[in-house]
């Protein structure tokens, strides 16, 4: 089966020209002006349109098992709506139960992501730590082609990765040819500041953002990067939120560093007086994790984008309905943390970013 895309203008991370794409069998085998359509089974006429790759998300959680149940959007319904939205690629996550062998998580999670609509690939998360995660790590790069693993600074009593497992994760992970990636927040700060809370009598959603302040994020990131400078890794921090993460990373990379951010297109345009407004059930569906900031801090994620400090955009996609935000009615802890967003990413970056005069073409696909 032949494709042929012709007259349009071709947008690459380096590059914008004219061009025509002509795709074999789903594979894009020549990238030229005035490719023939003859014996061509499709030919699209692009005239006066941009033609740019499929997008990649890569941070969202289908199916997630997480805080008490199970993000309500499948494999199958969460990619149908990255393609709806122009996405056409997502990296997911395996996050294994403490004490849960990593390959047998990995395998469950393929199992679920069968049903996929788009390509996808996985992370791997390391929650706990002995002999078998360390051989588990070999195995999962060597013969099934993982080549990042996650570590969740916070969610203390869960996922938590303390700092004796990144130690290990780190070198293992680097012995590997393979990229260390973390949630950064001080998941001790988190828990302490959760429950001094719950002691004052602040149950609602407004309590997540005050539990979570952008000086835990920064310290977490402050700390995770000094770490990996000692032990010569690279590191990818995932959804950057704050001023505090951003100043980290951006000071690392001006030392050399080997240090990589992201950010989600969320935070780049909601801010946290959504946790204050008075219909709780409204309130409650923008509790995640990092929380929405105050605006300040996303001019400094767009400046951020531009300048070169954070190298992506995801949406760290995790859908919970409304029955299922009802398990912290009384308590914002209880909360399931998570949002929508992998439908909308592109158009929102493109929109508010592009079409806004903060973002080239070109950086659009780079992001």
């Amino acid at each position: 089966m032949s494709l042929l895309i012709k007259h349009g203008t071709v947008i690459n991370a380096d590059q914008s020209y004219a061009a025509d794409v002509l795709c074999e069998d789903g594979k894009i085998v020549a990238l030229e002006p005035g490719i023939s359509a003859s014996g061509i089974d499709t030919v699209i006429d692009a005239r006066n349109c941009l033609v740019m790759p499929g997008g990649i998300d890569p941070h969202t959680h289908m199916q997630l098992p997480f805080m008490g149940t199970v993000a309500s959007e499948d494999f199958y319904s969460g990619t149908a709506a990255a393609l709806a939205g122009g996405t056409t690629m997502i990296i997911d996550f395996v996050i294994p139960s403490p004490g849960e062998r990593l390959l047998d998580a990995y395998h469950k999670w393929r199992q679920w992501a069968e049903k996929s609509c788009c390509d996808y690939s996985f992370h791997v998360a390391v929650t706990w730590w002995d002999e078998s995660v360390h051989d588990d790590m070999g195995t999962l790069v060597r013969d099934w082609g993982v080549n990042s693993f996650k570590h969740f600074m916070a969610y203390k009593g869960a996922i938590m990765a303390d700092d004796g497992v990144l130690t290990q994760s780190f070198p293992r992970a680097l012995e590997l040819g393979a990229l260390p990636t973390v949630h950064a927040e001080n998941g001790e700060l988190v828990d302490y500041l959760q429950k001094l809370l719950q002691k004052k009598g602040i149950s609602g959603p407004e309590g997540h953002p005050q539990s979570r302040p952008p000086k835990v994020e920064g310290e977490a990131a402050q700390r995770v990067i000094q770490i990996a400078g000692i032990l010569g890794v690279p590191l990818y921090l995932v959804h950057n939120s704050a001023i505090e993460s951003v100043d980290a990373i951006a000071a690392a990379r001006r030392q050399g560093q080997r240090v990589f951010g992201e950010c989600l297109t969320q935070h780049l345009l909601i801010d946290e007086s959504v946790y204050y407004d008075k219909d709780w059930n409204r309130a409650a569906a923008h509790v995640m994790s990092p929380p929405f900031r105050p605006k300040a801090h996303q001019e400094a994620l767009w400046d951020a984008l531009s300048g070169g400090v954070l190298q992506t955009t995801a949406t760290d996609h995790c859908c919970f309905c409304g029955e299922q935000k009802e398990m912290g009615r009384e308590n914002f802890a209880k909360i399931p943390n998570g949002t929508a967003g992998v439908e909308d990413r592109m158009a929102v970056l493109w929109h508010h970013g592009v079409n806004m005069g903060r973002l080239t073409a070109n950086e659009f696909v780079a992001l």
